[in-house]
Parts: C-alpha cells; sequence; structure tokens
C-alpha cells in the first residue's frame, strides 16, 4: 500500500505505485455542487433553519457561495477536465431554475459543469411536466430523486411501505418515467436500503443506475460492513448499476484514512472499475477530507494492483460513459 502523502500535489505530487502521477490523470469529477448564494436561487437547507441532524455533522464551514471559481482553487494541481454537477437540493419550486442556472456555468465554461443532474421528486403531481422541461435542457442527464429512508439501520425506525419509500408505488411509477427521456437515476440511500433499491431496479432494466457514496457506509463495524456490503453486491448484480467511489466521510466530521481504504477497494472489488467512477462531493466533502489531494490519494492507496487503464476508468472513463460526457482528446462518438 502506498505511503499517504498529503501535500499540496503541485509541490510534491501524489505517485500511484503503477507510476501514474496524480497531477497527469485526467480526471472527470462524477459528482459534485454548485451554489451561489449571491444569485437568485434559494437553497433552503443551507440558507435557511440550520440542521443539526446532518448525517456528516457541522456543516457551517461550506455555508458560502461555491462556483467554478471556488473548485478550481480546491482542486488545483489536478488535471479536472470536467464536472457533473448533481442536484443540490435548491428549492423544489425551482427545480427547472437549478437545471438553466448549471446550463448558463456551462455555457460560460463547458467543463464546469459538463453535464448535469437535475431533481424531480417522483411522487410530485407534475412529474411528467417538471421532466419533460429538463429533457429540454441539453445538460441534463439524469435526475436524483431521493426516496424517505429510515433514520438507521434499527428495525424500530424502518419506514417500509411508506409513501415515499421505494416500496411506494408512485414513488416507483415516477422513476419508471426516467426511461422516456434516456434519463439515469443518481441512487442516494444510506446503506440499509441497498438491498430493497436492488429489489426495485431489478424490474427496471432500461434505466442507468448510479449508486452515490459508496452506498453510504456509515457504519464501519465489521458487522455494518457486512450489511453494506450484502447490498452493494446485489445492486452490483444488475447491468445496468454503476456506483461512484466518493463522499467517504463520517458522522461528527471525522475523515478515518484506514476504513476509508477498506471501502473504496471494496466497493471497486464488487463492481470493478470499469463500472466505478470518482468523484469528490465538494464542497460537502471539505467537511471531513482535509483536502482534495487527500481524497485522491486515499483511492491510490487502497488500489495498489490498479493498472494505468484501469485508474482512467474509475477517475475519468466510466463517468463519461454513463453521463455520455466527451472528454477532450476523445474521437467523436
Amino acid at each position: 500500500m502506498s505511503t499517504p502523502q498529503h501535500a499540496d500535489p503541485a509541490a510534491s505530487p501524489l505517485v500511484h505505485p503503477n507510476g501514474v502521477r496524480a497531477a497527469d490523470l485526467a480526471i472527470l469529477d462524477a459528482h459534485h455542487h454548485f451554489w451561489d448564494f449571491e444569485g437568485d436561487g434559494y437553497y433552503p437547507w443551507l440558507q435557511g433553519e440550520y440542521n443539526d441532524a446532518f448525517f456528516l455533522g457541522d456543516y457551517t464551514a461550506m455555508l458560502q457561495t461555491f462556483l467554478p471559481e471556488q473548485y478550481r482553487r480546491a482542486t488545483a494541481g489536478f488535471r479536472v477536465v470536467g464536472t457533473v454537477h448533481v442536484e443540490a437540493e435548491r428549492s423544489r419550486t425551482e427545480q427547472v431554475a437549478e437545471s438553466l442556472f448549471l446550463e448558463g456555468l456551462h455555457e460560460a465554461d463547458a467543463a464546469f459543469p459538463a453535464a448535469a443532474v437535475g431533481h424531480v421528486s417522483f411522487t410530485q403531481p407534475d412529474v411528467a411536466e417538471v421532466l419533460d422541461a429538463h429533457a429540454r435542457i441539453e445538460l441534463i442527464r439524469g435526475i436524483r430523486s431521493k426516496p424517505v429512508t429510515a433514520a438507521t439501520a434499527a428495525p424500530a425506525d424502518s419506514v417500509f411501505g411508506q409513501p415515499g419509500t421505494l416500496q411506494d408505488p408512485h414513488f416507483v411509477a415516477g422513476l419508471a418515467l426516467l426511461e422516456q427521456h434516456a434519463f439515469s437515476w443518481d441512487l442516494r440511500v444510506p446503506f440499509w436500503h441497498l438491498a430493497e433499491a436492488a429489489d426495485v431496479l431489478a424490474d427496471l432494466p432500461g434505466i442507468p443506475v448510479v449508486v452515490n457514496h459508496c452506498g453510504l457506509p456509515l457504519d464501519r463495524s465489521d458487522e455494518g460492513l457486512a450489511a453494506w456490503r450484502a447490498g452493494l453486491e446485489k445492486l452490483a448484480a444488475l447491468p445496468q448499476v454503476t456506483v461512484k467511489v466518493s463522499e467517504l466521510g463520517l458522522p461528527r466530521n471525522r475523515w478515518d484514512r484506514a476504513s476509508n481504504e477498506r471501502v473504496v477497494a471494496d466497493t471497486v472489488a464488487i463492481f470493478g472499475a470499469d463500472r466505478s467512477m470518482f468523484a469528490s462531493n465538494l464542497p460537502v466533502s471539505t467537511l471531513t477530507a482535509p483536502t482534495f489531494g487527500e481524497i485522491v490519494d486515499t483511492v491510490f492507496a487502497a488500489l495498489p494492483s490498479a493498472t494505468p487503464d484501469q485508474l482512467e476508468s474509475i477517475f475519468s472513463g466510466t463517468a463519461a460513459r454513463f453521463y455520455r460526457v466527451r472528454l477532450p482528446g476523445a474521437s467523436p462518438a
């Protein structure tokens, strides 16, 4: 396993055991967020009442504008060739407005973002109309709509079958509409819902799905990781499902390097490099990860036997195929 290096990569480049320098690696960041506190949009969870129950802990450090300028500063020294913006929980009355805002950023710089994932609640009455509006914006490749989830894995906290859950027929019907627009679904649930998600998606083979944040293995005990792996393996058995190697942070703003490496190694072992995509989750990841370089180096250290081609898949190729992004230098489709 490589020796962790936490210095500025511009001064001391991170190097994978196979010789690939992180500073030379093309990165298509498959998951991050932009928001503008000085603009017209409103983000209730950031600009409204503070949420003491936020899953990573204190998030006051990111209560500020985060746009391409701030993103470039956070990733300085790395060769980020494009990004994928994932809906940032902007006011649910501004779902299409968020996509138009992102389209404006894309027109200013086609790489930041190169693609985007919009939002619609699969249970809202006008779901079909909102999807139609998103589909008219070329930048939008998919949708993230979070189902209702339980607070913990404890049976007493179960929400199984309740409105808005993965068992709600209205939620599933809305999800099924994505196929009409060739949209993908960003699946974001904690690990105790992964197996349930696989049950639903087995009946929807025409919708490409990407699991967010390694399936959120928030319980790093042996028992918790065993349950997480079982759910992830059930999803990986479905050929339309891929995974984002992202957001390794833990509650109470913790970054556990050794445990994070284990999660990355297991995630890529389960899905394979050609179905795994690196993502930063900036700026949310700043609440736990010391630097962008630390996130990259964690992936390097977790996968010491990865070949250059496998690193290319993880850091850009898989995301480019999934989100239909043409990478610099790639041949026209």
